[in-house]
């Protein structure tokens, strides 16, 4: 039986419209990034886990959090490294 392939190019098309409208979107909006050797330093010396203090002289809450694990696949496979860590920082003042 054959596969009636209208119905599946019109979907095709509006979806494709759509992921395309969506990219020009995120192209337009996107800015050149830059890259900070010290803030590369200081994620890089991060303890694992999450961690939040408050300075006594502040008023602010900072966080960092940091997760790094080695998958492989199989005993002796290749492995992946996944390190994904982040700074935060709230700042909140009466104005």
């Amino acid at each position: 039986m054959p596969l009636p392939l209208a119905p599946i190019a019109a979907v095709a098309a509006k979806y494709g419209a759509v992921a395309l409208a969506g990219y020009a979107l995120v192209r337009q909006v996107q800015q050149a990034g830059r890259l900070d050797q010290r803030s590369e330093d200081a994620l890089d010396e991060l303890d694992e886990g999450i961690s939040l203090h408050r300075p006594r002289d502040r008023e602010q809450v900072n966080g960092a959090a940091r997760f790094r694990r080695v998958i492989r696949l199989g005993t002796d496979g290749p492995g992946i490294e996944i390190d994904a860590s982040a700074l935060g920082r709230l700042k909140m003042r009466r104005v």
